[in-house]
């Protein structure tokens, strides 16, 4: 690496940001069942220990997503929860509504047919905004789960026109620095319609929904071979994508660590958002890049590691991409020599490059190792164990 790029990868590294979602942390399964882990996280104060340690190795995961009706208790104060997190090095990000679990639910939240249904499930998205806006926070994210599973059940346009007033009235809630991203998803755990099923749903509901609404582009969350980098360019050039869950999948929303399964689509949609920034003279979109994965057999803290340091690879490999060049490739006609460049910087090694960056910022050159090295799992699979007994607790509410 030239001392050019090296500065480059620089600059890049101290703003790449992730965030960390303190579901991850806990025991998590499939709807079959969970599989236990001694290290897992009890409560929010274990997560944000968690996290605090996969942010002191890798210097860029200060904020942790909390899920409502997971990480927060009755009669919690915002105060205490800023200050826990604060203490253990981080702070709270992104907070997520939960409106998929109640019992209520089964024929949808909001947009179900019921308005005393609709209405409680408007209440906890509009209590998630002022937990918001209490604890810090700027984002609020929310997946919907709603929809139907036969034919005939209910009106999709109906529930379309529900859900759209539901977003309107949300909006009017948020502080003028908040954003809400709306999340999209093509089936489950409806199967037969999903009411925001893709991202053309999502971004037209938050269009009507108001100027502080973005699209949030969950890498799983699409069908087989879709080609996400295309939406990530299209929302680009919109100005309406407003971050990213990322993960990796082998069939459908498998929530597999990042770059496990296609680690070049990843490469391909850090080269959209490099390419974008570089038509704006070099300046990039607000966007929130977020972890959400569900880690069943991996060591949760390791795994989460793992992905911080594969999305730093791929966002430096795909940052070696000569834009100017290949602008001049593309509208030279020359696809061998377009795509060419794409390839050699996928397959440029970048370690030294990152190993310097961290070196320069008083990291660890290998976050995993200095993590097995901390004893810091040890600890804690004891501390816990011995917590799960004393508690008489068998799992952990987790991302199920």
């Amino acid at each position: 690496m030239t001392e050019e790029i090296q500065e480059r990868v620089n600059a890049a590294l101290d703003d790449f940001e992730i965030e960390l979602p303190s579901w991850g942390f806990a025991d998590t399964g499939t709807r079959f069942g969970k599989f236990l882990q001694d290290g897992a996280a009890i409560d929010l104060a274990d997560k944000l220990s968690d996290a605090g340690i996969v942010h002191k190795l890798t210097g860029c995961c200060p904020k942790v997503a909390a899920h409502v009706l997971w990480d927060f208790n009755e009669g919690d104060e915002a105060e205490e929860v800023v200050a826990l997190a604060k203490k253990c090095g981080v702070r709270i990000g992104s907070i997520n509504p939960n409106l998929f679990e109640d019992q209520e639910y089964r024929l949808g939240s909001l947009c179900n047919l019921d308005p005393e249904i609709r209405g409680r499930a408007s209440r906890h998205v509009i209590d998630a905004i002022r937990l918001g806006q209490a604890v810090g926070s700027n984002v609020v994210s929310l997946w919907m789960p709603d929809g139907t599973n036969y034919p005939g059940q209910d009106s999709i346009r109906g529930r379309k026109r529900r859900l759209e007033k539901a977003l309107g009235e949300f909006h009017d809630h948020l502080a003028g620095d908040q954003t809400f991203l709306l999340e999209y998803k093509p089936f489950e755990p409806a199967f037969y319609h999903t009411d925001v099923a893709d991202w053309g749903m999502s971004y037209l509901h938050a269009k009507k929904m108001g100027p502080q609404a973005k699209v949030l582009v969950d890498t799983g969350h699409h069908y087989q071979s879709q080609n996400i980098e295309q939406i990530v360019a299209w929302l680009l050039d919109e100005e309406m994508l407003g971050g990213f869950h990322f993960n990796d999948r082998r069939y459908a929303d498998d929530d597999l660590t990042l770059g496990s399964i296609d680690p070049y689509q990843i490469f391909r949609i850090f080269n959209e958002i490099h390419s974008y920034a570089a038509s704006q003279g070099g300046v990039y979109p607000e966007i929130e890049f977020m972890i959400d994965q569900s880690h069943n057999l991996k060591p949760k803290i390791e795994a989460m590691i793992e992905t911080v340091m594969m999305a730093q690879e791929l966002f430096v490999k795909a940052l070696l991409v000569d834009q100017e060049l290949l602008q001049k490739h593309q509208e030279a006609g020359a696809i061998i020599d377009s795509e060419g460049l794409l390839k050699r910087a996928f397959g440029t090694d970048v370690s030294d490059a990152i190993i310097a960056w961290r070196l320069g910022r008083g990291l660890a050159a290998d976050p995993l190792s200095a993590f097995r090295e901390s004893g810091y799992l040890e600890k804690i699979s004891a501390d816990r164990k011995a917590r799960r007994k004393e508690l008489g607790v068998v799992s952990t509410i987790g991302y199920a």
